[in-house]
């Protein structure tokens, strides 16, 4: 990771958990399937025990990707502020990248729910070198619907973080249970 002089801040990037393939809807507003019911509260709770509530959330506009946000903030006591983005949705890298450079300085921890492939290419477009040998490695094979990564950098504000510049420190994939 290269450091540069600022604010420990972190990037939580969320894929919307597994959507429903309903005939005749539109991918824009498709919904979670069961499994994405189940994996979306999971997530939050993965969020809380990793201590990567975060500050702010940018969330796509698709109906998966809010209902995910829903029902993984509604696992906290009080969740952060949300913007939802249309420009998140069907994303490629360097768009998500220019929504991220738009937030606020006073935000450490931003937390991004959206689609593949743009968030996977985010995260490794981002990622530096990662704290497990295996974990980038992961996100290039797959990264799974309510997979998170958590990628951490020093930096002055939003604006500075560059292709390369952040760490990998968490990838996981919550799954909820079937009841």
């Amino acid at each position: 990771m290269i450091e540069r002089a600022g604010a420990l801040r972190r990037l939580v990037v969320l894929r919307h958990a597994k959507s429903a393939w309903p005939a005749g809807v539109p991918d824009h507003d498709r919904p979670l399937a069961p499994r994405g019911l189940r994996d979306a509260p999971a997530a939050g709770h993965a969020l809380a025990d990793g201590d990567c509530l975060p500050g702010l959330a940018l969330c796509s506009t698709a109906a998966r990707a809010c209902r995910t946000w829903e029902l993984a903030s509604a696992q906290w006591g009080t969740p952060p502020p949300v913007r939802l983005d249309r420009r998140l949705y069907a994303a490629e890298a360097p768009e998500l990248l220019d929504v991220v450079h738009e937030v606020s300085t006073g935000v450490e921890t931003l937390l991004l729910v959206g689609h593949n492939p743009g968030l996977e290419d985010l995260v490794l477009t981002l990622a530096g070198d990662s704290l497990d040998d295996g974990a980038l490695d992961q996100v290039r094979t797959k990264f799974p619907t309510s997979a998170i990564a958590v990628l951490a950098w020093r930096g002055p504000d939003w604006r500075a973080l560059l292709p390369g510049t952040a760490l990998l420190t968490s990838l996981l994939v919550p799954r909820g249970r079937k009841p």
